[in-house]
């Protein structure tokens, strides 16, 4: 299983490429996390946010593997604890289906890029820093693979 997360926004911090990495490279090769990132929507004082949302749906929509199976990360969506991520991860295995986790730029995700996901999931009812959202992701996604294969990292 190849885990995709799609996120708006390039040109990151060195800390939060290597936060990322770092839970990237620790999950085993039968259930890889790659990151793609898309250019985030201009935005300006003479620029609808929607305009900006729109270039970014536009980005995401493409992005999108038909095959896979979409999870939105959304605000509104249904908070998972750790073991609840876990379960899904099995399902997905079971499914045997690559996922598309998509996160939206500082605005959120556009309305159709929300319809096409399986689920929402919502990480916490804060609003968390995109740059982060990416190491929290990761590290949870690692977490939930310990906790499917005993390793003691959970504990």
């Amino acid at each position: 299983m190849r885990i995709r997360l799609i996120a708006v926004g390039t040109k990151m911090p060195a800390w939060v490429e290597q936060g990322f990495q770092e839970y990237a490279k620790r999950m085993p090769a039968e259930c890889r996390l790659e990151l793609v990132e898309l250019p985030l929507g201009h935005r300006g004082k003479n620029q609808p946010v929607a305009k900006a949302i729109e270039k970014e749906a536009q980005s995401m929509l493409a992005a999108l593997q038909p095959q896979n199976t979409c999870v939105a990360l959304e605000v509104k969506g249904k908070p998972w604890s750790t073991e609840q991520l876990a379960e899904r991860m099995a399902e997905w295995r079971m499914d045997g289906r690559d996922i598309d986790l998509i996160v939206g730029g500082p605005d959120g995700l556009a309305p159709e890029c929300v319809k096409l996901a399986k689920q929402t999931w919502s990480l916490s009812p804060l609003t968390l820093p995109h740059p982060l959202v990416r190491i929290i992701l990761a590290e949870q996604l690692y977490r939930a693979w310990t906790i499917l294969n005993n390793h003691p990292y959970h504990r």
